[in-house]
């Protein structure tokens, strides 16, 4: 990675589920502090304790960002810095990831990693979370299990093991309420998640299903396959639709 970047950390989850806690937890025991720190949080988002505490950081501005739907707004990044970017759970988090890859290479940023924060609570009590879920783990690198007390075990396990059987890559982190055993672990660049969108030398241009029978020969092998979450029909919608999450959002 190029040290004058700015390394950028995209935080996925539902509102709640330890977000902000856990960027608090890597910036002070994982980053040094003479590293300039900026937290993106979402306006729909209420300010909690952990924002609180993470704005007294000498290091760390936090700046509230508003997601129009389309593109995720320009920012002044600090130069070398670290920037947790914090998802808008209350908007379409696909195309927020859709956009994020545009948005970095008009901030000269680098993405380094790709979290998603579990609340087990929220989803084993909302099981069409699941499909949601699958969605934000299929671009992490690592996933965070929060919000475990009273979560039955066998719930957790299945969850852990469910991704384990399709070869996931990326780590499986279950947070302890003293936090992260290994924050070095957990920010370190190297990618670990399945989808390849944000890879330097892969692009994965919007391409429609064709419905037609006028080119029926053999498929290229070689040929760059779009990102399937991102992937849309003639008429525009996504071919792999998610559940809208905001009902469950107020639990």
């Amino acid at each position: 990675m190029n040290p004058s970047a700015p390394s950028v950390y995209f935080v996925l989850g539902t509102p709640r589920s330890g977000r902000r806690a856990l960027v608090l937890d890597l910036v002070k025991n994982g980053i040094t502090p003479d590293q300039p720190v900026l937290v993106l949080v979402a306006t729909s988002e209420h300010e909690d304790a952990a924002e609180q505490t993470l704005a007294q950081r000498p290091q760390v501005e936090v700046r509230r960002w508003t997601w129009d739907g389309t593109n995720l707004p320009a920012q002044d990044l600090p130069p070398g810095g670290t920037v947790f970017f914090v998802g808008d759970a209350h908007g379409d988090t696909m195309t927020q990831l859709e956009a994020l890859k545009g948005w970095l290479v008009q901030h000269q940023a680098e993405l380094a990693r790709v979290f998603c924060v579990v609340d087990c609570q929220l989803s084993e009590k909302h099981a069409p979370l699941m499909q949601w879920l699958d969605a934000c783990i299929h671009f992490s690198d690592v996933v965070f299990l929060t919000k475990r007390d009273g979560v039955a075990n066998k719930w957790l396990s299945t969850f852990i093991r469910r991704y384990e059987d399709q070869f996931f890559p990326c780590h499986f982190i279950q947070v302890k309420k003293t936090g992260l055993q290994n924050p070095a672990l957990v920010l370190d660049p190297q990618p670990r998640r399945v989808s390849q969108y944000f890879d330097e030398d892969q692009e994965f241009p919007p391409v429609p299903i064709e419905t037609d029978d006028e080119d029926d020969g053999e498929e290229d092998e070689d040929a760059v396959q779009p990102e399937p979450y991102f992937e849309r029909n003639r008429s525009g919608r996504r071919v792999k639709e998610l559940p809208d999450i905001r009902p469950f959002l107020a639990d």
